[in-house]
C-alpha cells in the first residue's frame, strides 16, 4: 500500500511540476498538451490492473470516460471564470460543475461508442467555445522560486495518492469516477495562475482539452483489451496509445507554429514572383 501511494503521489508531483517548468519555458500550448498526459489514469490502472478482474476494469475505464466528458466542462468553466475570479474561486466553480455533469454522464446509455461519440460532441462545443473566446497565447514571464512549485505539486501528489487508492474500495464506476477526476488540470490551473497570472493559465488549460485525447486513448484501448490480453500488456497497449497521441498532437503543434510563421522565418519566399525590376 506504501508503495503505490508513494508512486502516484511522485508521479503526480512530476507531471505539476513539469508543466509549469514548460509552461515557463516553451509556453502554454505545450504545456497544455503535456498536461493531457495519464498522470492520474496511468497509475491508478496499473494496479488495479493487478487487482481486480477484467470486468470492473472495463467498467472502471467506461467511468473514467463518461468523468473525462465532464472535465471538458470542468475547462470550459475554468477559462471562462479565471479572468474575472481568482485561481480557488473559479476552480470551485469549476469543480461544483464536474461533479454533477460526471454523476449525468455515468448514466449514458450504451457502453463504449456511445461514450466516445458524446466526448466528440462535447470536445466540439469546447472547442468552438475556446475560438469564441479568442485566447492569446502570452508571453511568459519567468518567475524564480521553487517553493511553490515544490509544495504544489506534493499536495497534488498526495490528494491522487490517497483518493486514487481509496477508490478502488468502491466499486468500478466510482473508482473509474475518482481516477478520471481532473486533478493535474486543478493544481495546474492553480500553480499557473498565481505564477504567471490568468492569461497563461486559461491558454494552459484550454489547450488541454486537446491534449485530453490522450486520456480518450487510454481509457478505449483499456477497455478493449482487458481480459483479452494479459493485463500488463494492456497497460502497455494503452499507454502506448496514449503517448502516441501526445505525440502527433505536439508534432501537430508545432507544424502550426512553423507554418503561421513560416513568412517570418523565411522573408525572401514572400518574394517569389515579383519581377526583379519591382524588388530593386
Amino acid at each position: 500500500m506504501l508503495t503505490v501511494l508513494i508512486t502516484k503521489l511522485v508521479a503526480t508531483a512530476v507531471v505539476v511540476i513539469g508543466v509549469s517548468i514548460t509552461v515557463g519555458k516553451l509556453g502554454p500550448r505545450l504545456g497544455g498538451i503535456l498536461a493531457g498526459t495519464p498522470v492520474i489514469l496511468g497509475p491508478g490502472y496499473f494496479f488495479m490492473l493487478q487487482e481486480w478482474p477484467p470486468e470492473f476494469i472495463r467498467a472502471a475505464a467506461l467511468s473514467s470516460l463518461h468523468a473525462l466528458i465532464a472535465t471538458l466542462l470542468f475547462v470550459v468553466s475554468f477559462v471562462v471564470t479565471a479572468k474575472r475570479l481568482s485561481a480557488l474561486a473559479s476552480l470551485a466553480v469549476a469543480t461544483l460543475l464536474w461533479i454533477p455533469a460526471a454523476l449525468l454522464f455515468s448514466r449514458l446509455p450504451g457502453g463504449l461508442g456511445i461514450a466516445v461519440t458524446v466526448y466528440g460532441i462535447v470536445l466540439l462545443l469546447a472547442e468552438w467555445i475556446r475560438r469564441a473566446l479568442d485566447l492569446k497565447q502570452p508571453t511568459v514571464v519567468s518567475v524564480s522560486g521553487w517553493s511553490d512549485l515544490l509544495l504544489r505539486g506534493v499536495m497534488a501528489g498526495i490528494l491522487v495518492s490517497v483518493a486514487t487508492t481509496l477508490a478502488v474500495n468502491s466499486g468500478p464506476t466510482l473508482s473509474g469516477m475518482l481516477v478520471g477526476f481532473p486533478v493535474a488540470l486543478f493544481t495546474i490551473g492553480w500553480t499557473l495562475h498565481d505564477r504567471y497570472g490568468a492569461d497563461v493559465a486559461r491558454a494552459t488549460v484550454s489547450a488541454a482539452q486537446m491534449g485530453m485525447l490522450s486520456l480518450v486513448a487510454f481509457t478505449v484501448v483499456t477497455a478493449i483489451l482487458v481480459g483479452v490480453i494479459a493485463p500488463m500488456l494492456t497497460f502497455l497497449f494503452a499507454l502506448l496509445a496514449s503517448m502516441s497521441v501526445s505525440g502527433s498532437l505536439l508534432l501537430l503543434s508545432q507544424w502550426r507554429v512553423r507554418r503561421a510563421y513560416s513568412h517570418l522565418l523565411n522573408p525572401d519566399s514572400n518574394n517569389k514572383g515579383t519581377p526583379s525590376h519591382d524588388r530593386k
